[in-house]
Formats: structure tokens, C-alpha cells, sequence
């Protein structure tokens, strides 16, 4: 029973994980404008939590957590929140195929996934005539989550539990993958 369980209570647990983060994010701690963005960890943490155990972090409830966070932040609505959801279901598909892989690689395919995200996000605002973010500003936050990768997978192995799949395990099923 409490295999059946252990899903649901991951997923409540990374939803949680999320809205924390959103809320700390939120948080008027300076009202002077910084010269620095700080990380997107909840993309981070996204990408961890898929990478590792896919059946954690669900598609719906991806796009839930990114569509609340564009509203809360102020981004355009559904436009990140879309393209997290398209890098995430990237990274779930070649979650089996990174399970053997060493960390630099997973780290190497994130840093792709993340850069090509950041691109194709600003080019969608450019083409929109939308204002955007200083690229300068932009590239500091992209940097930023891709140097926090490797931190917040420590954190997610290590306090959250989240590994990934190996030989031998089951999956919800009960079924040895």
C-alpha cells in the first residue's frame, strides 16, 4: 500500500517544493533594483525531479505550477509555462537513456535544453513586440540556473530522496524496469 502511495506523496511534495520557491521568489526582501538575476530554480528543480523520476513531476502538473508562477511574476501567461512543459517533456524522454549516463552529460543535455528554452523564449517576446528583460540581465539568470543545477540535484538526492531509476527497480506497476 505504501508503494501506491509513495507517487502521490512525491508529486505533493514537488508541488510544494515549487510553491515555495514561488513564494520566496516573491518575496520584496530589496527594493533596490539588482544588477543580477538570481536562478529559475524552479526550472531546476522541474528538470531534476524529471530526469530522475519522471512519474513525479507530471505533465499536468507542470504546466499547473509555470502557468500560476507567469501570472504571480508577471511574464507573459502560458508562454514560459509552455515552453518549461516542451523542455521538460524533451528531458522526460531522454530520461532512460541519461539513467546510464554520467552527471556531466545529464548537466550537458539540462544546459542545452535550458539555453535553447532561453532563446526561443526571448525571440517569442521579440517577435511579439513585447518588453523583455536587458539580454545582459537574461544570460546572468540562464548562467545562474545552470551553475544551481548541479546544487539542486545534490538536494533532491540527498533531502528529497529522488534518484534516479536503476536496473532493478519497479515501476508503478510493479513491474521490474
Amino acid at each position: 500500500m505504501a508503494n501506491a502511495r509513495r507517487p502521490w506523496i512525491m508529486r505533493s511534495l514537488f508541488f510544494l517544493v515549487c510553491m515555495v520557491l514561488l513564494f520566496v521568489q516573491l518575496l520584496p526582501l530589496d527594493t533596490v533594483p539588482k544588477v543580477w538575476a538570481a536562478p529559475e530554480l524552479i526550472v531546476a528543480v522541474t528538470f531534476a525531479w524529471v530526469i530522475r523520476r519522471p512519474e513525479f513531476a507530471p505533465a499536468a502538473l507542470i504546466a499547473l505550477i509555470f502557468l500560476l508562477a507567469d501570472l504571480l511574476v508577471q511574464r507573459p501567461p502560458g508562454l514560459w509555462a509552455a515552453l518549461v512543459l516542451l523542455g521538460s517533456e524533451t528531458l522526460r524522454n531522454r530520461a532512460p537513456g541519461l539513467r546510464d549516463l554520467t552527471f556531466p552529460v545529464e548537466w550537458l543535455t539540462v544546459c542545452t535544453t535550458l539555453v535553447i528554452m532561453t532563446l526561443g523564449y526571448r525571440v517569442i517576446l521579440g517577435l511579439t513586440v513585447v518588453d523583455q528583460a536587458p539580454l545582459g540581465l537574461s544570460l546572468i539568470q540562464l548562467v545562474m540556473t545552470l551553475v544551481a543545477y548541479p546544487i539542486v540535484v545534490l538536494v533532491t538526492q540527498s533531502v528529497f530522496g529522488v534518484r534516479k531509476r536503476v536496473p532493478g527497480d519497479r515501476n508503478g506497476l510493479g513491474h521490474q524496469i
